[in-house]
């Protein structure tokens, strides 16, 4: 069940991408000019997604994923185009909108159900893959191991999610940004120790017969964030 932090920090999420910031994100997924800020972020979220695509099979032909927190649906296309049935979901409409007015028919032989809501809601149902890029970093370590501990019975094969590595920068970088006008904030990200991390999945009787693998860290300009495998078995 989700915890007060997590619901709380949910429905500020939502409000944040759903009306805040939807148009600032429908440009920064684009191929519209944007600032060199902007620039190194979209050029570490493309290495991102590119580095999550490349740990799932490459041949995706009848495989179930959930990308979690889907956004505008760049992730999602891709899987797709290699074969699997993903459900993509996200909190706001709107980008979900966008994804779906973007992406058109070409999924390859694989197609896409968008679905807004919850990214962790048992009512999606079972998957053999769960991706979630960036949707976790605004969260506390407790809420992100039980949010995937959630998922852990309901996933076949693995889990591959990202989380804001806790460093001097990030936590520099954080610190500049509560010196803005609180209603221009973004929701904040909560950096996360990769030990510490691992550590709480190993010893989760929810996680029997996973294991945590392969990790990467991405550093581009103002984009940082890093990606962990859980796999089963």
């Amino acid at each position: 069940m989700p915890t007060a932090t997590y619901a709380d920090r949910r429905q500020q999420l939502e409000t944040y991408f759903d009306r805040t910031a939807v148009e600032a994100w429908k440009r920064l997924t684009s191929d519209a000019p944007v600032s060199g800020i902007r620039a190194t972020v979209r050029a570490g979220r493309d290495t991102m997604r590119a580095i999550l695509l490349d740990w799932l099979p490459a041949d995706l032909a009848g495989r179930r994923i959930l990308d979690a927190g889907c956004g505008t649906g760049a992730l999602a296309i891709e899987a797709a185009r290699r074969g699997a049935h993903v459900v993509a979901v996200d909190l706001s409409p709107q980008l979900v909108a966008l994804a779906q007015d973007r992406i058109g028919h070409d999924h390859g032989e694989g197609r896409i159900d968008f679905r807004v809501g919850d990214m962790f809601d048992s009512a999606w149902g079972h998957f053999d893959h769960v991706v979630g890029m960036d949707s976790l970093i605004h969260y506390k370590l407790a809420d992100v191991v039980r949010a995937l501990a959630g998922m852990a019975a309901r996933t076949g094969d693995s889990m591959l999610f990202t989380f804001a590595p806790s460093s001097a920068f990030l936590q520099a970088f954080l610190a500049v940004g509560r010196l803005v006008p609180r209603g221009d904030r973004s929701p904040a990200i909560v950096p996360v120790a990769e030990h510490r991390l691992r550590r709480r999945i190993e010893a989760d009787p929810a996680f029997q017969g996973w294991r945590t693998a392969r990790t990467q860290r991405v550093a581009r300009g103002f984009y940082t964030s890093q990606a962990l495998e859980v796999l089963r078995g």
